[in-house]
C-alpha cells in the first residue's frame, strides 16, 4: 500500500477499534444493568435496539454531511461526541434515562461510518481498496474482542459504571491522534456534490440490493454480538468476565477472515458472490446448531465458525460499490449500504430478546437464520462484478482513474 494508504489504514483502524469497544461492551454489562436498574431481557434488547435505531437514521445526514463538508471534519465530529455520550452511559439511572443516552450515542456514532468509507476512498487507489478495507475491517472483529477483555477486567474492577467512564477517556484520547495525523487525499473530492446526482444515487436500487444484503448479514451478527455474553452466563452458568474471555477466539478468527477477505476480493475483481454467498451459507447453519451444542467449549467452537464465515459476507457488500463510485459519492454510498446493516442491528438484538422471553433461547438463536437467507437470496441478484455495476448505475457517479496520482508518491 502507498504511504498515504498505510498510515489512513492504521488511523481508521484505531478508530473503528474504538467503536466498537463503546458499542459492544454494553453486551458483556446486560446482566448487570438490568440487575442494577430491575430489567427484563425484553427491555435490555431494547437498549441495544435503540442504539441501532438512532445509528442508522444518521447514516444518510453522516453521508451527506461527509459529501459536503469533508470527511475528516465529520468523522472527528462524531468521535468526540460518542466518547462523551460513552461517559454519560455511567450517568444512566434509570430505563429513560439509559434509552436516551443510548439513542443520542447512537446519532453520534452514526456521523462515523461513511466518512470513514469516504476516508478510505479518497485515500487509496481501485486496486488495493478491498485489501486495505480489509484491514480496516479487521478492527471490527478487533474492536469486539478488546471490549470483552476491557469489560472482563474492568466490570469486577470498577463496575459496570466505572467501565464506561474509563472507555470515554479512551476515545478522547485517540480522537486527537487521529485528527492531527491524518494525511491529504489521493483523490479530493467535489466537497459540493450535484444535488440532482446525489439523488441518482440514493435512488439506484443496485445500491439497495447490497444494502439489502449487508441487512441480512448484520442480522447474525448483532443478534449473536447481543446475546451471545448472556446466553453463556444465564444457560451455561459462565461468569461475566469469562463469558467475556470466551468469545475472544470467534473475534480474533473474525479479524483474519476480513483481511484475507478484502485481499482475495482485490484479486478477483471485487465480485461479491464468492465472498458472501459460501460465508452466509455456513453462518446460517451455525446459529441453527449453536444452541444445540452441549457444553461451553462446543458453544465457542460453533460460535467461532459461524463469525468466522459471516465476516466474508461483510467485504462481499462494499466490494464492488467501493470500486466503482467517485470519491465525490462515496459518503452518500456508504451510507446507503450502511442504513441496511443499521436496521438489522434495530430488529435484531430486540426480537432477539423478545423470543427468549416467550419462547427460549433455541428459538431466538433459530430466527437469527432469516438473516442468511435474506443475505443469500439477494446477493443473487446483485451485479456479478465491477462491469456489471457499472452498466446499473448512472455514469455520472462513477470513479474516473485520474492521469495522476500525486498525492500518494510523496
Amino acid at each position: 500500500m502507498r504511504p498515504t494508504t498505510r498510515t489512513t489504514v492504521i488511523l481508521l483502524f484505531a478508530a473503528w477499534c474504538i467503536d466498537f469497544i463503546d458499542r459492544t461492551v454494553i453486551g458483556v454489562a446486560l446482566p448487570a444493568i438490568g440487575d442494577d436498574l430491575g430489567l427484563g431481557h425484553g427491555q435490555l434488547g431494547l437498549v441495544v435496539s435503540v442504539f441501532f435505531l438512532a445509528y442508522a437514521l444518521a447514516q444518510l445526514p453522516g453521508g451527506l454531511l461527509a459529501d459536503r463538508f469533508g470527511a475528516v471534519r465529520v468523522a472527528v465530529a462524531g468521535l468526540i461526541a460518542w466518547s462523551v455520550f460513552t461517559g454519560l452511559t455511567a450517568a444512566a439511572m434509570s430505563f429513560g434515562a439509559l434509552i436516551l443516552i443510548r439513542i443520542l450515542f447512537g446519532l453520534a456514532q452514526g456521523l462515523f461510518p461513511s466518512a470513514a468509507m469516504k476516508l478510505l476512498t479518497e485515500r487509496s487507489t481501485p486496486e488495493e481498496r478491498m485489501t486495505a478495507n480489509g484491514w480496516v475491517n479487521s478492527s471490527n472483529a478487533v474492536g469486539i474482542v478488546l471490549a470483552m477483555v476491557i469489560a472482563a477486567a474492568l466490570i469486577p474492577l470498577l463496575g459496570w459504571r466505572g467501565m464506561f467512564i474509563a472507555i470515554s477517556v479512551l476515545g478522547l484520547a485517540i480522537t486527537v491522534t487521529f485528527a492531527r495525523r491524518m494525511p491529504a487525499p489521493l483523490y479530493p473530492a467535489d466537497p459540493t456534490p450535484p444535488s440532482r446526482t446525489t439523488k441518482a444515487l440514493l435512488r439506484s436500487p443496485t445500491m439497495w440490493l447490497f444494502s439489502i444484503a449487508f441487512f441480512g448479514y448484520d442480522i447474525i451478527v448483532w443478534g449473536a454480538n447481543a446475546w451471545a455474553p448472556s446466553y453463556l452466563q444465564e444457560e451455561l452458568g459462565v461468569s461475566a468476565s469469562a463469558s467475556a474471555l470466551l468469545l475472544l477466539p470467534a473475534g480474533l478468527c473474525a479479524a483474519a477472515s476480513i483481511i484475507i477477505a478484502g485481499r482475495y476480493s482485490d484479486r478477483i475483481g471485487g465480485r461479491p458472490r464468492p465472498l458472501i454467498v459460501p460465508g452466509m451459507s455456513i453462518a446460517t447453519i451455525g446459529v441453527l446448531v449453536l444452541p444445540h451444542v452441549p457444553g461451553v467449549a462446543g458453544f465457542v467452537i460453533v460460535a467461532t465458525i459461524t463469525v468466522t464465515a459471516a465476516a466474508t459476507a461483510y467485504i462481499g457488500a462494499f466490494s464492488v460499490p467501493l470500486k466503482a463510485l467517485a470519491p465525490t459519492f462515496s459518503g452518500v454510498g456508504a451510507a446507503m449500504i450502511l442504513m441496511g446493516g443499521m436496521v438489522a442491528g434495530v430488529v435484531a438484538p430486540t426480537l432477539f430478546g423478545a423470543i427468549v422471553d416467550s419462547s427460549g433461547w433455541s428459538a431466538a438463536w433459530a430466527a437469527l437464520a432469516v438473516g442468511g437467507v435474506i443475505s443469500i437470496v439477494t446477493t443473487l441478484f446483485l451485479p456479478r462484478d465491477i462491469e456489471g455495476f457499472r452498466r446499473r448505475v448512472a455514469p455520472e457517479l462513477l470513479f474516473t482513474e485520474p492521469t495522476a496520482v500525486t498525492a500518494g508518491k510523496a
